[in-house]
């Protein structure tokens, strides 16, 4: 008692925790049989007498096997005893009764116990008319026995079982449900049955449905269910109980299935009452039952004789799709419906070709009147409303994207007929004066052509033409209309192949680059167009570089990605013109904020950066002219930023950019730019030196001409690093950068091993140390290094000798790593080290393995001589990647002691 007042009352967690242990040691002592019922006092404590029943759940669930079987019928009875005496409260302690008791049930169906279900439901009858006036309260009794009648399926459903055994009471209770299901009927029809009791009626019903008791078995009670939707308190419950019941995958019981069909249509008329009277979970809750009667029953569609039930059904689907007020402001149901047009298009489009032609003809108006309702879903409200909206319910407004999805679904059965339905709709809007006036429905029609636009190639559709003819003609001056504006456009492909219309869409674009709000979708229209259209640009080139070079200057696109998107279209733009004006314009476009960079402070300095590193990576001529102009001033910022991260990341960002655009044709600055990286390295040790320097490896390593530069490079950033390896344990990122560039060199150009000092290459191998780090992503470079280094001893002599005299340790640290010194989530790429070893010198692995694991306590004090002996053996024999990975896993469990 003492342990539980302090474990339900002692503020300080450590007591709290010291009393919680103890507690859970006495649970599964074998005196809590007995010291439970005492517990379970009527003189005790709620918070006692719950223990005390969770006590005897503990026992009954985990240690049944410790209780003689001849106590078996006297627990029976002491919990039946109990379950009645607690049927009035408190409800905590008589759920666990319950539980217990179903737990017991599990432990002796169906040999002991052959009726459970039958047997407890005898147990709450009155035995004599003395007993049922010693009853003070029937209901009571009712309640409890129904409380053990839906744990019973629950405690099934929570208990871990062998899958035969589980097979064997999930067939056991299923044969009970015919005893319990005259009596759940009886209580949800009787008028004398309160609201409670109807309510654990229901939730009974809903337990045992997960027990896949077959709709056929449960119609009659999932019928009287309806009934009680007219009852505002058992309203959810009763929707979740049908949903459940007509929900079940294996549910194809065509007779019961129809029987329910009347019932759910004869819901429409609440359903329209509760949409008037903005009633929303009404209607949502009649929604979910349609829906999962329209969903999950594709074998209704084929009851022909039943076709006019089934097409009311889905028109009643279709105006929950059309429910009234916006998502998720107003209404919450539309989306539930949208999976459903999916589900049946696709059931139409799957039959024959003339059965389809028959189902078309059905169901073609129906989809129509589906996209108008889909369009007028779309609809913005007024822009103060939209305005009061909080940033959630807008972004859940736009990334309505089940309603853009559900278009390109509709698309595919309604096909070029939409498209014309759109343009014909479009065009009618913008000619009258009053209904262009509403952006709304504009702003709806372009949102649903893009829909579908989107991710089907409709450039083959005569209705193309026309559409981007419309464009020019709608008025922008709505933010949220010109967005949308701006992305059908984007739809570039559209006009690569209709080029004639680039005049009138480029004015569009170029005006609304200049409104801050249009950012986003402004530049990347502009860019997709540059890169799209390029060659058709020519004549609009000075405008578009006009317009660019004044928001730039003015600043209109706060966001720096705004500006490098811009700088790559601008990019893609140049690419297209004749050599000889490209160098013009390029110079009149970059030297405004070249000439500043000098004066400028670290923030604007690195922006300016990122835009030459944008522009360069999508400048497909050789721009070399241009950086070697350029390359002093970087050389002064450098100069000053020199221990400034970010600086040197983004110049090395604009190099960087260059080589991968540029390849061979950047290598007239091939040796300027490594003795730079080498001075850069030298002073400040940075990651972005290291990366851009694996690229140098990986353009130009190949060419004899630049072999020089790399490998003096090479030299410098190589014996920088070893010298201050153990400092860089501070900096994961340049111990990563540093093994991605050796692996690089390793697997471009490993004869630059050749001539190397022995020492170099020895002091190299000791940066096995990053195997140690805790970052994923510098193991995962450490590995890769290792395996490309293996894969190349016999072909480079000083790699050879250096794994003849420590491919030891490297072993020693990986089995150190996989004994328990490193997270388990890192024990693939270990994996992937072992089995290079394994591959390339199995003979010296099998002796460094011998030597090593025959230590005691190495790499673990739990793995046995047995199981590392199987491991060496398995490992020596195995060259399958994946089994080998699965091998050092099972290993890594076995020394950590989790085996299991």
């Amino acid at each position: 008692f003492q342990a539980l007042s302090q474990l339900y009352f002692e503020p300080d967690m450590e007591r709290k925790n010291a009393a919680q242990k103890w507690l859970t040691q006495a649970q599964a002592s074998a005196q809590a049989w007995h010291f439970c019922w005492t517990l379970l006092s009527p003189d005790k404590l709620p918070e006692v007498q719950f223990f005390g029943a969770s006590t005897l759940h503990t026992k009954i669930s985990s240690h049944w096997s410790e209780l003689p079987a001849d106590q078996h019928e006297h627990l029976r009875a002491q919990l039946l005893s109990h379950i009645l005496h607690f049927s009035s409260g408190p409800k905590m302690v008589l759920t666990r009764l319950c539980v217990a008791l179903a737990a017991m049930a599990l432990n002796l169906i169906p040999h002991v116990w052959s009726h459970p279900v039958a047997d407890m439901v005898q147990a709450f009858q009155p035995q004599s008319p003395e007993d049922a006036k010693a009853t003070q309260d029937p209901q009571l009794h009712c309640l409890a026995l129904l409380e053990l009648l839906v744990v019973l399926p629950e405690e099934f459903q929570s208990s871990r079982l062998a899958q035969s055994r589980r097979g064997q009471l999930r067939e056991a209770l299923a044969g009970e449900w015919r005893a319990i299901c005259p009596l759940l009927r009886q209580l949800l029809q009787s008028q004398d049955s309160s609201s409670q009791v109807k309510e654990k009626v229901l939730r009974c019903l809903s337990s045992w449905l997960g027990l896949d008791v077959q709709l056929g078995e449960t119609q009659e009670l999932v019928q009287d269910c309806f009934t009680a939707l007219s009852n505002p308190v058992l309203f959810d419950p009763a929707v979740e109980t049908i949903v459940s019941a007509i929900s079940q995958p294996d549910c194809q019981y065509v007779s019961a299935l129809m029987s329910l069909m009347p019932l759910v249509l004869g819901l429409h008329d609440q359903l329209k009452t509760a949409v008037q009277d903005g009633d929303m979970e009404t209607s949502h809750g009649i929604c979910r039952i349609a829906v999962a009667m329209g969903e999950t029953h594709s074998v209704l569609l084929e009851q022909v004789e039943h076709w006019q039930q089934y097409l009311a059904l889905v028109n009643m689907i279709l105006s929950c799709t059309g429910i009234p007020g916006q998502y998720p402001i107003s209404e919450t149901t539309s989306s539930l419906t949208l999976t459903f047009w999916y589900t049946l298009q696709d059931d139409i489009l799957s039959f024959e070709e003339e059965k389809q032609a028959i189902y078309l003809q059905v169901y073609r108006p129906v989809y129509f009147q589906l996209v108008d309702v889909l369009l007028h879903k779309c609809h913005y409200p007024s822009q103060e409303e939209y305005n009061s909206w909080s940033c959630d319910d807008k972004e859940q407004f736009r990334i309505y994207v089940d309603i853009s999805d559900t278009l390109m679904y509709v698309y595919e059965m309604l096909g070029a007929e939409l498209l014309s339905n759109l343009y014909d709709r479009l065009g009618r809007q913008l000619m009258d004066p009053q209904q262009a006036a509403q952006w709304q429905e504009t702003e709806a029609l372009l949102f649903g052509f893009q829909s579908i636009a989107e991710t089907i190639d409709v450039n083959y559709s005569d209705v193309i033409p026309g559409l981007i003819g419309l464009i020019p003609g709608i008025n922008i001056s709505n933010f949220m209309l010109a967005d949308t504006v701006m992305y059908t456009i984007s739809l570039a492909e559209w006009l690569v192949d209709h080029p004639v219309m680039l005049g009138g869409m480029l004015p569009m674009v170029l005006q609304a680059l200049a409104r801050p709000e249009l950012s986003v979708s402004s530049v990347s229209t502009l860019k997709r167009i540059c890169r799209e259209c390029r060659h058709d640009l020519g004549s609009f080139t000075q405008d578009i570089l006009t317009v660019c070079q004044d928001v730039l200057v003015k600043g209109i696109h706060k966001q720096s990605s705004q500006c490098m998107w811009l700088m790559q279209a601008l990019g893609f733009l140049l690419s297209a013109l004749p050599a000889e004006e490209i160098l013009g314009k390029l110079h009149s476009l970059i030297s405004p904020h070249i000439q500043q960079m000098d004066s400028l402070a670290q923030q604007s300095i690195i922006h300016i950066l990122g835009m030459l590193s944008s522009l360069f990576s999508s400048l497909d001529i050789n721009v070399v002219v241009v950086l070697e102009q350029v390359y002093t001033l970087i050389q002064n910022i450098l100069s000053k930023w020199l221990e400034d991260t970010e600086v040197v990341e983004a110049v090395c960002g604009v190099f960087d950019k260059s080589i991968r655009t540029l390849l061979q044709d950047f290598g007239p600055l091939v040796a300027r730019l490594s003795e730079t990286l080498g001075q850069i390295y030298s002073t400040f040790p940075q990651a972005s030196a290291l990366d851009l320097a694996s690229q140098m490896v990986h353009v130009f390593a190949g060419e004899e001409r630049h072999i020089s530069s790399i490998k003096n490079l090479l030299k410098v950033l190589t014996s920088s690093t070893v010298t201050i390896f153990q400092q860089i344990r501070d900096h994961p990122d340049v111990a990563e950068s540093f093994m991605h560039l050796h692996a690089q060199v390793l697997k471009r150009k490993p004869d630059l091993y050749l001539e190397c000092d022995h020492r170099d290459v020895n002091a190299l191998f000791y940066c096995i140390l990053s195997l140690k780090f805790p970052e994923t992503s510098t193991v995962k470079a450490a590995s890769f290094f290792f395996t490309e280094l293996l894969s190349r001893c016999q072909d480079v002599s000083s790699l050879g000798e250096v794994l003849q005299r420590d491919g030891k340790l490297l072993t020693e640290t990986i089995l150190q790593a996989v004994g328990g010194g490193s997270p388990r989530s890192l024990m693939d790429y270990f994996a992937e080290v072992l089995l290079s070893l394994s591959t390339h010198c199995p003979v010296l692995l099998s002796q460094w393995l011998q030597e090593l694991l025959q230590s005691p306590g190495f790499p673990s004090a739990q793995i046995s001589a047995e199981q590392k002996h199987n491991f060496t053996e398995q490992l020596l024999e195995q060259s399958n990647k994946r089994h080998v990975k699965e091998m050092v896993k099972e290993f890594s469990l076995l020394c950590r002691g989790l085996q299991g």
